[in-house]
């Protein structure tokens, strides 16, 4: 028999706690999201207190609580790599071996004289840069000239950007999907991102209307074996486009936290056994990249906030973990994600609180303890169940 019904993961995008023991070779020692946030900006967070938040370790403006009402914890990242894509998979049960590649030079010939080829036109940028920037300083050269804007980032990523009246979105999917195509063996980038965007010179901004060419996963996933049993795999937010839609059997759409976690409460008001999978993604994209520590702070008050919400919308025999993918520390230099342990938080209304789940070796730690929750096992991670009394 299971132990719990429904399993709900809630990942705060890029909220990491601290560096991992190899964040030297990254480039990132002694980054600390949270802690350095709460150092910065002592925002108020009751509610992830009594779960435990300060329990897994000292935080400063943050004490630890004598009885948390959770389980606590935090997780390493084995996966070669510190992005989006391999922090979700980890959690799954994929642990990837070999980093995807980046471009820090913008991308080599070998890539784009097929890729303009394919697409009949010329481009512009390709260079490393901001999303929001790179439309205000070449938008208006795209729309003269018609020729889509190819960047890229720190992560494993080929992005292209165009005006929605210069090339509508079903054309810049296809200019993604022949990327796509493009982009394998040495070159196969996790994701090419579709970003289209409106407005006029000095007020372009991107629309709703993104969409994501990723890769599937190498193997089994935690979300393709529950379906292979004929349970639910709610994605939502970003969920599905990380997994390529794989392993997905409701996929609800959300660009924000704040939508995210209304998709989240309605799910639970009628979802059936299985998954509900959430990913947060404010706090890497619109805080963690642009080192906007304040911003970061106002997003963890704003999602403390909700937590009860959330909490009251779970059902006596559900079980809610609260973790990360990565870290993006916004007192970190550049703008790249940050190499960090992440909080495990562990809630539900049946459960006994003060379980110190310590430091778990990975990620998938917390795939396989859903996995064993519906009685088979995943490849990778040791599941944590047995501590959940």
């Amino acid at each position: 028999m299971n132990r719990f019904r429904r399993v709900v993961i809630v990942v705060l995008d890029s909220a990491g706690i601290g560096a991992l023991p190899d964040a030297a070779l990254w480039g990132d020692s002694g980054t600390d999201t949270i802690g350095h946030v709460l150092a910065a900006e002592n925002p108020s967070l009751p509610n992830l207190q009594r779960l435990g938040l300060a329990n897994i370790r000292p935080f400063p403006n943050l004490a630890p609580v004598e009885k948390p009402e959770g389980a606590y914890g935090r997780a390493a990242i084995l996966s070669r790599g510190k992005d989006t894509t391999v922090g979700h998979w980890e959690i799954a049960g994929i642990i990837t071996q070999t980093p995807f590649p980046t471009y820090p030079d913008g991308f080599p010939d070998r890539i784009l004289v097929p890729f303009k080829k394919a697409i009949k036109r010329d481009i512009l940028g390709n260079v490393p840069a901001s999303g929001t920037q790179i439309i205000q300083e070449l938008g208006e050269e795209h729309i003269r000239t018609g020729k889509p804007i190819v960047y890229t980032s720190a992560d494993s990523v080929f992005q292209i950007a165009a005006h929605e009246e210069v090339i509508p979105p079903a054309e810049l999917y296809r200019m993604c999907e022949e990327a796509r195509i493009i982009l394998t063996g040495d070159d196969c980038v996790a994701r090419v991102i579709a970003r289209p965007f409106v407005g006029t010179p000095g007020n372009f901004q991107r629309t709703a209307n993104r969409k994501d060419f990723a890769i599937q996963p190498p193997g089994p996933t935690l979300l393709d074996e529950l379906m292979a049993r004929g349970l639910a795999t709610i994605g939502i937010g970003k969920i599905a486009s990380i997994f390529d839609y794989r392993g997905i059997s409701q996929n609800l759409s959300a660009h924000s936290n704040a939508e995210t976690v209304d998709q989240t409460v309605a799910a639970l008001a009628y979802a059936s056994e299985g998954l509900i999978f959430s990913n947060l993604v404010d706090f890497d994209m619109l805080w963690g990249h642009r080192r906007d520590s304040k911003g970061y702070a106002q997003g963890l008050a704003e999602f403390d906030r909700r937590l009860p919400e959330l909490q009251e919308a779970l059902g006596s025999e559900d079980c809610l973990i609260i973790c990360a993918d990565h870290g993006n520390d916004p007192k970190a230099h550049g703008s790249d994600h940050t190499r960090e342990y992440v909080p495990v938080l562990v809630y539900g209304k049946e459960l006994q609180g003060g379980v110190n789940l310590g430091t778990r070796v990975s990620l998938s730690d917390i795939g396989q303890t859903a996995a064993e929750n519906f009685g088979f096992c995943l490849s990778n991670g040791k599941s944590f169940l047995h501590l959940l009394q």
